[in-house]
């Protein structure tokens, strides 16, 4: 591995995961991000009422865990695929379903959730806290024109420093920037990684 040219690529969560790291690791040198969603950011609403319910049963919940000799675990997308998305769903819930609950993106071992007491450490810190922090080293970002997480994007593209990009996608919703070959503009990824990798960069 050279040193020296260590960038790091997220898609949905792991957008936040890969700016999160680059807060804290100063090795990496340039980050790209895909339909960012930051799920710590789902806990923020929260009165201090609510934080200590949800965490008081957290705690339960990992004493049933162990009792059980497992983690509490409820896959969100269905075991098989699915025909047809139900009708009814919010907006960014529908996007989902379309990949990982269709023949397009489900697989057995994608189940789609984080076990029950995942969640404290969400709760624990926000992950896009210190985002100041990682200019100047560029960030490049990438949304789906018709994306419901396009506003996550641009809302974290704006608390970003100066070295950044934003391409917003033209056609494009979530899910297909993880895996719709003519719409990811990799010709654009390949350009800013090697702008941003290049010796004295």
């Amino acid at each position: 591995m050279d040193r020296e040219k260590i960038g790091a690529i997220g898609i949905c969560g792991s957008g936040a995961f890969s700016l999160s790291a680059a807060q804290v690791d100063t090795r990496i040198r340039a980050v790209v991000t895909a339909s960012l969603v930051d799920i710590s950011a789902n806990f923020d609403g929260l009165s201090p009422e609510e934080r200590q319910a949800a965490l008081d049963a957290l705690g339960e919940q990992r004493w049933n865990d162990f009792e059980n000799g497992a983690p509490d675990y409820h896959a969100v997308y269905a075991d098989e695929p699915m025909s047809e998305i139900p009708e009814g769903l919010d907006p960014m819930t529908a996007e989902f379903m379309s990949y990982y609950s269709t023949a397009r993106g489900n697989h057995p071992n994608a189940d789609g959730a984080f076990t029950t007491t995942s969640q404290a450490a969400f709760m624990n810190y926000s992950l896009l806290g210190h985002l100041d922090t990682i200019s100047p080293r560029p960030v490049l970002m990438l949304a789906g024109e018709n994306a419901m997480s396009r506003g996550l994007t641009e809302g974290v593209y704006e608390r970003l420093g100066e070295a950044k990009e934003l391409i917003i996608v033209p056609g494009a919703n979530h899910v297909d920037l993880y895996d719709d070959m003519e719409k990811i503009p990799f010709d654009e990824v390949e350009r800013f990684l090697n702008e941003s990798l290049k010796p004295g960069a």
